[in-house]
């Protein structure tokens, strides 16, 4: 009987241990952004599904003094909108590499939209590959995700 209940309880800890392992093999949660040119930590992305796409939005603002930013360099509905809460990305697509792509991607920064690419990095699952193109240009920034919130 004992032998019993500890195979079953060995079973339920490798259990949770797989599918602790599996939400954490997924872009969905939440990734500190790191500005690829200088290395400063910016702010907190929140990654989620919506009708079966990938979206994405700003949760939190890490640089200090600039905790409550407005888009100032916005225009139409989002000039002088706050930062936190701006969604970021739009309506990504799955690809059969396990990559999302999509036409919004957008730098509240510089007030640009870029077509864009997010996938995890393949060395370190804890890590998201976020890239912006430009015409032919690119840029790729690593996330990290946000393990202790």
């Amino acid at each position: 009987m004992r032998d019993s209940v500890r195979l079953r309880n060995f079973l339920i800890a490798i259990f949770l241990l797989m599918l602790h392992a599996s939400w954490s093999q997924t872009v969905f949660g939440k990734w500190k952004t790191v500005d690829d040119r200088n290395g400063n930590t910016k702010a907190i992305v929140k990654i989620y599904e919506e009708n079966g796409l990938l979206q994405a939005k700003i949760l939190k603002i890490l640089e200090k003094g600039k905790e409550n930013a407005v888009c100032i360099k916005c225009k139409g509905e989002l000039k002088d909108k706050p930062i936190v809460g701006m969604k970021i990305m739009d309506d990504f697509k799955k690809n059969s590499k396990g990559e999302y792509k999509g036409d919004r991607l957008f730098d509240p920064e510089q007030a640009m939209t870029f077509r864009g690419k997010v996938w995890l990095d393949p060395k370190n699952k804890n890590r998201l590959k976020v890239r912006g193109y430009l015409a032919f240009l690119y840029r790729t920034q690593t996330w990290h995700r946000v393990l202790d919130e």
